[in-house]
């Protein structure tokens, strides 16, 4: 029996981008959400209020059957506070929801995706959230229609108040555990751990801006998994100066392109890290070529190259 995603409630962050905002409120207009949290910051100054004010105001738009329910924040709270607490606030009222920033803009499949799969993992505490976004490869496009990743990615997600209950905004845990081998024993790569304790040492003790990485912290201490689809649902627009951590818009992450999922979904039949597929994502994230492109491109090396050569970067590629 298929899933009203119209059931599911949606909570929209905004912040100073009205125009960016009106796109990402399009694609929430498309499914046309029964209920719809709006949470905003705060200006920084005089001359941010106007396009805070701006940003604000394209939420007048709504224009479907909907119950809104507004938190605007009187004074900038910033990024790590502003997005915590609001997260914190929606999930105080609701048991589940949808989750999208001024810059996510979701396919409207986006919304069915997660809304079956917030309905079959209700339950399971082994799944702490759905993703939107996906960094697979058109091969994997005809198998389960997504898998489980250790990687919490927030350009469109969603969870249940039940996963929210381990968010810890200041990491207090980690004083402790970042002088164990947990995080390297949990992924498995000292040089991924090595720049995650980075990551996390940068909220702790850095003041850097953020809540996600403290998602993240918290999905991992869980051992929570991350349904990703298999396709992307979600494009981030968002890139550019006036982005808070995204600034740099020629970024290979920026504007992806969305494709809809196939339905009805086809389910792993276990619940279990796909550390193949984690892989790739990571090669990905990081501007890396994936592997079998690398190999394509090791098979059409032309004839000067000698023979030994060729055949000794194959048993590397292996």
């Amino acid at each position: 029996m298929a899933i009203d995603p119209a059931a599911v409630p949606v909570a929209l962050f905004l912040y100073n981008r009205p125009e960016l905002a009106r796109q990402v409120l399009s694609s929430v207009a498309a499914v046309k959400p029964r209920r719809l949290f709006i949470v905003a910051d705060g200006p920084r100054n005089d001359a941010d209020r106007g396009r805070c004010l701006a940003a604000r105001a394209i939420t007048d738009a709504i224009d479907w059957d909907c119950e809104v329910t507004r938190n605007y924040a009187d004074r900038n709270l910033g990024c790590k506070r502003r997005m915590a607490s609001g997260i914190e606030w929606v999930f105080g009222q609701c048991e589940q929801a949808i989750v999208l920033e001024d810059d996510a803009v979701a396919d409207p499949c986006f919304f069915s995706f997660c809304a079956e799969l917030l309905e079959r993992y209700r339950g399971d505490e082994r799944v702490m959230m759905v993703s939107g976004q996906s960094f697979s490869e058109r091969r994997w496009t005809n198998r389960n229609g997504y898998y489980f990743s250790r990687f919490p990615l927030i350009w469109g997600w969603a969870s249940w108040a039940r996963a929210w209950r381990h968010y810890d905004l200041e990491m207090k845990p980690w004083l402790e555990l970042r002088h164990s081998q947990w995080l390297e024993q949990f992924l498995g790569d000292r040089e991924l751990a090595r720049g995650w304790r980075d990551n996390f040492d940068a909220v702790a003790f850095r003041g850097l801006d953020t809540w996600d990485y403290q998602w993240t912290f918290a999905c991992w201490r869980a051992q929570g998994l991350v349904a990703v689809p298999n396709v992307n649902l979600v494009t981030n627009i968002g890139f550019g100066q006036d982005a808070t951590h995204t600034k740099k818009a020629g970024s290979h992450l920026a504007h992806l392109r969305r494709r809809a999922i196939g339905f009805p979904l086809r389910h792993p039949q276990r619940v279990a890290v796909d550390r193949r597929r984690d892989s790739e994502a990571l090669r990905r994230m990081r501007g890396q070529l994936p592997m079998a492109r690398v190999k394509q491109m090791v098979g059409r090396l032309t004839g000067w190259v000698p023979r030994e050569v060729k055949a000794g970067l194959r048993r590397v590629l292996r």
